[in-house]
């Protein structure tokens, strides 16, 4: 297959270290992170009339409605032509490995029924986040596998009013993982560290971040819409160096999609994993038991805390970002009980 472009940042340092590994014979053509007038702009997000783009809720898919041939054969003619750019590598990456036109086209269509149907997501105050310039949206983490961070970026992709990307920060599991690797990097995920987040964020990125990590997706159904640790602030430092605002996100439905009533610690530590999961259908129905419960979801955006009027210095107070930490902790677990409590049912 022939080549993709990848585009550098700058120039100032190597980042082989985290680069996607490529086939042999493969190079990138590599394009620079888009800067904060840019962030919001790509190819096929909603709106933008190409292939992938998401259909209006009104337009008619009859084959007998008017001008349904032709726009079958623009959705005909949109996939031959993404074929053709994937098999002469004619679609750019970035540093990251991030490809949007991958992510648009291929990756959110596949996630978006999971997203619509399965679990009916209801998306609130995503205009929070802001339309232009970098933000750190700061979530919890539950339901045993990390569906919540998948169904987060769907809600930024397909609800926010600028067509927003979400760059989620991962667990550096997912990147020894065969083909998760890969697939995370396509879909702009990159490696958990200050040095990443602070370099998407002043290039004006939405990226995400679930300070929880383990302790949160793999805590029992017991302690379920409790907040975990959420480490030592180092969130709020980077967004303090980086002087974007913080928008704090509450997730409610992901803690009953898989309930973990035990933990096999000893299976676990044989295979490498930070937990291994007893649910009521895992693994005693085997594959079948790993189908998730098709709990009705809802994803809160809160008002953003801003951190530009801080001195950078601030970035080294550890009492300010003490209490910025357990100010966004506070507000995510507050909207936590607020949803919760205003809900009819788990899957309704």
């Amino acid at each position: 297959m022939a080549d993709a472009k990848v585009i550098p940042f700058d120039d100032d340092r190597s980042r082989a270290r985290r680069r996607p590994a490529r086939a042999d014979g493969e190079t990138a053509a590599v394009r620079a992170l888009p800067g904060p007038q840019q962030a919001s702009e790509g190819p096929g997000i909603a709106g933008s009339g190409e292939a992938g783009s998401p259909e209006s809720p009104g337009e008619p898919d009859a084959p007998d409605a008017p001008g349904a041939g032709d726009r079958w054969e623009r959705r005909l003619a949109g996939g031959l032509a993404f074929l053709r750019r994937r098999i002469t590598g004619e679609y750019e990456v970035d540093e990251f490995g991030y490809d949007g036109e991958l992510t648009d086209q291929v990756l959110m269509s596949l996630l978006r029924p999971l997203y619509e149907k399965y679990f009916r997501v209801e998306v609130k105050g995503v205009e929070n986040i802001p339309e232009k310039g970098g933000a750190l949206v700061v979530a919890n983490h539950s339901g045993t596998l990390p569906l919540d961070a998948l169904m987060m970026q769907v809600a930024v992709h397909d609800h926010h009013p600028a067509g927003r990307h979400l760059r989620m920060l991962a667990a550096d599991l997912v990147f020894v993982l065969p083909v998760v690797s890969e697939l995370a990097r396509k879909a702009g995920h990159t490696l958990a560290c200050a040095e990443d987040a602070e370099r998407l964020l002043r290039a004006g990125e939405v990226v995400g971040v679930m300070p929880e990590g383990f302790k949160g997706i793999g805590k029992p159904f017991g302690e379920r819409y409790k907040l975990q640790r959420f480490g030592r602030g180092g969130f709020v430092s980077t967004a303090l160096r980086a002087g974007v605002p913080i928008v704090p996100c509450s997730i409610v439905g992901a803690e009953e999609t898989y309930p973990m009533v035990g933990n096999a610690r000893t299976l676990a530590r044989l295979l490498g994993l930070p937990y291994f999961p007893l649910t009521p259908t895992f693994p005693w129905l085997g594959p079948l038991g790993m189908l998730p419960l098709p709990t009705k979801w809802t994803i809160q955006f809160g008002e953003p805390i801003p951190t530009d009027s801080y001195a950078p210095e601030a970035a080294e107070d550890p009492m300010l970002m003490f209490n910025l930490t357990d100010q966004v902790r506070e507000q995510i677990q507050h909207t936590l009980y607020k949803v919760l409590v205003q809900r009819r049912s788990v899957f309704f």
